[in-house]
């Protein structure tokens, strides 16, 4: 087995405190200077700060074994763990660049090591797109740091989707209400899935179902009308509302790109199972911040205030459907009814009896997902909204973001239904502007 030696930036850690244990047998190597990059952000409230905190008391736990300077096992099948401290020396063929740049005395050290242990492979592993084209500008092997990723593309993430193609009169059954099964050897479905039946014979005949289980018929959809003031207009948000509407599904994903209707749709069901259902007994909604330990405390006001300028978009989707009465969304607000909720507080509550939306759920890390889901208690149901492709937290990708993860992980449980809606509907101008630009 070929043992290499790996150089983890500060954003790896940040990242996946398990990191260091993810390389099998090879050696582990610690640049001084990302253990000071670690503890510059060990106080933040958000997962940063989490992992932060948590590889210190991994580095603590591993001291006490013996000396980290010198090298540590990390166990059986595993290699060492070292940490280095940079050299003038180590600028030596370096040293046209600054000094003081964290990602250059990084590579530095990379390229000590990777001249001290010749005899091995030296990689460097970060998060960080603009490290990895500097190493490859010097000639030094960089690869990313992906174990969260389900998926190789953003085009892979599960839609919760399917085309079954069948014979007409199959399909004429359907709409007479024979029950339908689906064969298990002929296409693989997941529970809530939708199902697009296309006849074999005329393509212009079909029908749209919902697959529950092998076990089980197919299952029609309901025509939501009028849910608080809306009505869907395309198969996508029909299918949304019905997710959103199923008291069975404890937890429900929206993806999709700006205008096409899952927040709007995702409100639209929380205010009528709140207000006339009296399914719930409140609608909490809230959004990522980024960074959300550390800017929101920068802003005067109260909770509500500090977080209304990242929840605009929401309040523009309330109003418009409280129709524009602000004077009856401030008294739900007052009342408790309507909770405009930040995501560094929901740590350690438990909340029961209410529909949740996180919208922006992109944003968040695989950690910051499970701490959320994780507080939902009896009788709540949770929504998560939106655009794997639109990702302002710069630890995540398309494809390793909490949202994905939770859309992958969860496809085959029974509590969960998922859609991807891929048809603007906000205005012409905007779907024209989410295609083109």
């Amino acid at each position: 087995m070929n043992i290499k030696n790996y150089i983890l930036d500060t954003s790896v850690y940040l990242t996946d405190y398990n990191s260091i244990y993810s390389f099998g047998k090879s050696n582990i190597y610690i640049p001084f200077k990302v253990l000071e990059e670690i503890d510059k952000h060990k106080k933040r409230q958000d997962s940063v700060g989490h992992n932060a905190r948590s590889i210190i008391r991994v580095f603590d736990e591993l001291r006490e074994k013996g000396s980290l300077y010198e090298g540590i096992s990390l166990g059986e099948d595993k290699g060492k763990i070292y940490v280095r401290l940079l050299t003038n020396e180590d600028f030596d063929s370096f040293s046209f660049v600054d000094k003081e740049d964290p990602d250059n005395q990084i590579i530095a050290t990379a390229i000590s090591i990777s001249k001290l242990h010749s005899e091995n492979e030296t990689v460097v592993v970060s998060r960080d797109i603009n490290m990895r084209v500097k190493c490859d500008a010097i000639g030094l092997q960089s690869e990313d740091f992906i174990t969260n990723q389900l998926v190789d593309s953003a085009d892979n993430i599960y839609s919760g989707c399917a085309d079954y193609c069948l014979p007409s009169e199959m399909i004429n059954s359907f709409y007479e209400g024979e029950p339908i099964f689906v064969d298990p050897e002929e296409i693989l479905l997941y529970p809530n899935q939708f199902v697009l039946l296309m006849s074999a014979e005329d393509p212009n005949k079909s029908a749209l179902a919902q697959f529950v289980s092998y076990k089980d018929p197919l299952k029609k959809l309901v025509k939501h009308k009028n849910i608080w003031g809306i009505t869907t207009r395309n198969k996508e948000q029909n299918f949304a509302m019905n997710l959103l509407m199923d008291q069975n599904l404890p937890l429900v994903s929206l993806v999709g790109k700006a205008g096409c209707g899952k927040t709007m749709c995702a409100i639209a069901a929380g205010l009528e199972q709140v207000m006339n259902d009296e399914t719930y007994t409140r609608l909490i909604i809230s959004r990522p911040v980024q960074p959300l330990g550390k800017d929101i405390g920068f802003l005067p006001g109260t909770m509500e205030e500090k977080m209304l300028p990242w929840l605009a978009p929401i309040q523009d989707n309330l109003e418009n459907l409280m129709g524009n009465d602000k004077a009856a969304l401030e008294m739900y607000m007052s009342q408790g009814v309507i909770e405009v909720e930040a995501l560094t507080f929901i740590r350690g509550r438990s909340i029961s009896n209410a529909y949740i939306i996180i919208d922006e759920a992109q944003n968040l890390t695989r950690h910051e997902l499970k701490t959320i889901i994780t507080r939902v208690g009896e009788n709540t149901k949770i929504v998560l909204t939106g655009d794997v492709e639109q990702i302002d937290n710069v630890y995540v990708n398309e494809t390793s973001n909490g949202l994905a993860y939770a859309v992958e992980k969860l496809k085959n449980n029974e509590l969960t239904g998922h859609i991807t809606l891929n048809k603007g509907e906000r205005s012409k101008l905007a779907t024209l502007a989410s295609k083109e630009l």
